[in-house]
């Protein structure tokens, strides 16, 4: 789930999938864009609302408001409809000042989210197949159909490691218990995406297979320090950080050893600046999980 996303980017460093990066005049873009915005307008880039096409939770009206109002830089579906989806994304993109970007949680393609769309395998089903070629072409249909959507960020590949069998919120969203085969996989998924030029998003940082715990619903402890964190959970992530993933979602987890203040990872600085960026070198987009999950709200105020 990711719900009120906040992102960070890497020293505004531009380090797009698309190549930007290595192209000056689309890095002059970037900053002329930036440079026009107020400083409450570069806040609100930092922030990506939910959105609900149908149902009890329908909220279009109130993000199309804050979309025009320049009050968000992206948004993510949630449960929907793909025809009305594709219709709002058309009117929040003619409205907005600068062009929002459109996530959603795909892990098992779109129909996570939407109806009336093609489902596939869980990860612990494509964790036991032998040939992750297939797992290549699910990545790479999934992309070709989340761009006919409109959406530039699929909230996957999950690579926590299933290394706890009362975890009650990754257990078949994983594809196993083996930090190898979970890396492998999990790098030919995102490759698929990310050839297809929809940005993958390896979740969720530094590891929430070893909890029993749902951070949707509280804070879950993992004690253990940073070389037993190397030894099975930061593996998968190194692994898909060298392969050129272009995003990480951070979790809703406490790590005291890693870092003493009470606060989840995804608010920590040891834990985004220190260990993801300084020591396993990732320089792309950081996201945070759900900002509404109890794992960090029931801490503060809304």
């Amino acid at each position: 789930m990711a719900i009120g996303v906040c992102i960070t980017s890497s020293n505004g460093q531009v380090d797009f999938i698309n190549g930007c990066k290595n192209d000056p005049g689309c890095a002059k873009w970037v900053d002329s864009v930036y440079n026009a915005l107020t400083i409450e307008e570069r806040i609100a880039q930092c922030f990506m609302i939910a959105a609900y096409t149908a149902g009890k939770d329908y909220n279009m009206d109130s993000v199309f408001r804050m979309v025009k109002d320049g009050k968000a830089g992206g948004v993510i579906f949630f449960k929907g409809n793909p025809t009305a989806q594709v219709q709002w994304t058309n009117r929040l993109q003619s409205v907005a000042k600068v062009k929002i970007m459109v996530a959603i949680d795909g892990e098992w393609g779109l129909a996570m989210r939407l109806d009336s769309t093609i489902s596939y395998p869980k990860n612990m089903a494509l964790g036991a197949m032998a040939d992750d070629a297939l797992i290549y072409a699910m990545g790479r249909d999934v992309a070709r159909q989340c761009k006919r959507m409109g959406i530039h960020v699929n909230f996957a590949p999950v690579v926590d490691v299933n290394n706890n069998a009362r975890n009650p919120v990754i257990n078949d969203r994983s594809f196993g218990e083996n930090k190898e085969k979970v890396a492998a996989k999990a790098i030919e998924f995102m490759r698929g995406m990310q050839d297809q030029g929809v940005l993958a998003c390896a979740k969720h940082f530094p590891g929430h297979g070893d909890t029993d715990k749902d951070s949707h619903y509280d804070l879950p402890v993992i004690s253990k320090n940073q070389y037993q964190l190397e030894a099975t959970e930061l593996y998968p992530f190194r692994q898909i950080i060298n392969a050129g993933v272009g995003s990480v979602m951070v979790a809703h987890l406490r790590l005291p050893q890693i870092d003493s203040v009470r606060l989840a990872a995804s608010l920590s600085e040891k834990v985004i600046n220190k260990l993801l960026r300084e020591q396993l070198g990732f320089s792309g987009l950081v996201f945070s999980d759900a900002l509404n999950m109890k794992g960090v709200s029931k801490f503060f105020k809304p």
